[in-house]
């Protein structure tokens, strides 16, 4: 939370939230499935990465979350219990922070292949 805002230190205590940890018992292709959905905020970075798509699946393998987002950050996408998944960092180009994993087999994920030809793109281009 370097630009502000403060955190959910242990997300499995919030009783009105999902479970986002993952479970160690599984193998690890298991864990790192598509576990639930997330909801694409509009107007955003990933709006704009995936014009067509309003919501899709990710993997979940995290125990803290954003609870007050920094006014320096835009939420981009949450999950259906209002937990924030993704935010950017307001005025800059491509500064994309999400709580799944995009480069476990990002090449079989279609939005893996997204974010990551978004960011490869953005690097290739000049400043501004």
């Amino acid at each position: 939370m370097a630009t502000g805002g403060s955190l959910h230190r242990k997300l499995c205590e919030q009783p009105e939230l999902l479970e986002h940890r993952e479970d160690p018992e599984l193998p690890v292709e298991q864990q790192y499935a598509p576990s639930h959905e997330v909801q694409v905020e509009e107007g955003g970075l990933l709006s704009a990465l995936l014009p067509e798509c309003s919501n899709f699946w990710v993997n979940s393998l995290h125990g803290q979350g954003a609870k007050v987002v920094s006014p320096r950050l835009r939420v981009e996408a949450r999950s259906p219990d209002g937990l924030v998944e993704a935010v950017s960092v307001i005025n800059h180009p491509f500064a994309l922070g999400v709580q799944w994993h995009p480069e476990w087999n990002s090449s079989e994920y279609a939005l893996s292949r997204i974010l990551f030809g978004g960011l490869y793109h953005r690097l290739s281009a000049p400043y501004r």
